[in-house]
């Protein structure tokens, strides 16, 4: 039962993104409606539910653990559960455990947790900021504060965290602030990563006239900017550059424009305990009903494995002006 997971493409499962809250404090346009409706708490699985299926996939070879929401850091507890993760690490060779548990938040919670963040054992963490003009940031997130999320940044450096900005490049948004963002960066001491938007869930947006592919906008940051290619990887779907000029890396994550299937190695799990195989597929696992209905270790272990023998080899995301393919679920709903 403790072979590695291995899905019916040969790929090995050894990355498990963990969703902890769908609730957050921001309603970015590209993540979830303005008006969301939240879970109620009995769907949610408690922080004991969480690290036993957490542990069980440790146990099946998973060797990172990014923790998601929503916005993780506005669950109350948080701290307990990153300790949690973090008593897997370390472990001695051979014997199941982590190598690194990371964490994405949208920042604004870190100035009063950064130094929980840090004693918990995580080391790096992504923030999301797509923008620093202020107001353009009040209306991409329609509830944030950038001040906020500057403060996070800062206090998350103060504390020996290496953050890695993650910035949704969207047309006639925020493309003009991509050569500011890459400076300002390099500033700071922080990695940049631009992301591709995606047709999940709706947003109240039409996504079609925001999309840019990232093909592009690397084609117009090579005018201005000398990068070379690097093989540094995280464990997730960036591929990396390094910025000359900064001496800083900068990562891109092209879902539409070139799919990173076939090395994938991730799953998420929901914070109702809903696994999802692929990002962009709508097939799923329910760990919650064995979970909470008393099933042995051994049992859960099984019902990991049947899941990941259903993983699809790819997704198949379309935004174009003919048609738009996505899932119906929010990411928020999804886990970072």
């Amino acid at each position: 039962m403790n072979a590695p997971l291995i899905d019916p493409f040969g790929r090995h499962i050894s990355y498990l993104r963990v969703s902890v809250t769908d609730r957050c404090d921001m309603r970015c346009v590209y993540c979830m409606a303005e008006d969301m409706v939240f879970l109620p708490k009995p769907d949610v699985l408690t922080f004991e539910e969480l690290s036993r299926l957490c542990g069980a996939f440790v146990k099946l070879g998973t060797r990172r653990m990014r923790v998601t929401g929503g916005e993780p850091l506005v669950r109350r507890g948080i701290e307990t559960f990153l300790q949690e993760l973090g008593s897997w690490l370390g472990r001695p060779e051979g014997q199941p455990g982590l190598d690194e548990v990371t964490l994405t938040t949208n920042g604004s919670q870190l100035p009063r947790l950064a130094q929980a963040i840090r004693a918990a054992g995580v080391r790096r963490v992504n923030v999301s900021l797509d923008t620093l003009d202020a107001g353009r940031f009040r209306t991409i997130t329609r509830l944030g504060q950038l001040e906020r999320t500057l403060e996070g940044i800062e206090a998350a450096r103060a504390e020996g965290l290496a953050v890695r900005v993650n910035m949704v490049a969207m047309r006639d948004t925020n493309e003009d602030e991509i050569d500011s963002m890459i400076a300002w960066c390099g500033q700071v001491g922080a990695d940049l990563c631009l992301i591709e938007t995606m047709p999940m869930g709706d947003t109240g947006e039409d996504r079609t006239d925001r999309y840019l592919p990232l093909s592009l906008v690397r084609a117009r940051i090579e005018q201005r900017w000398t990068l070379h290619d690097v093989p540094y990887r995280t464990g997730g779907p960036a591929r990396y550059v390094h910025v000359a000029e900064t001496g800083r890396r900068l990562g891109f994550i092209t879902p539409m424009t070139h799919t990173f299937c076939e090395t994938c190695n991730r799953v998420r799990l929901s914070c109702t305990g809903t696994l999802y195989m692929c990002l962009g597929q709508d097939d799923s696992a329910d760990l919650r009903r064995p979970l909470r209905s008393g099933v042995d270790d051994q049992a859960l272990m099984g019902e990991i494995r049947r899941a990941i023998a259903r993983k699809p080899q790819g997704h198949d995301f379309i935004i174009d002006r003919q048609q738009t393919r996505g899932v119906g679920r929010h990411m928020s709903a999804t886990g970072g």
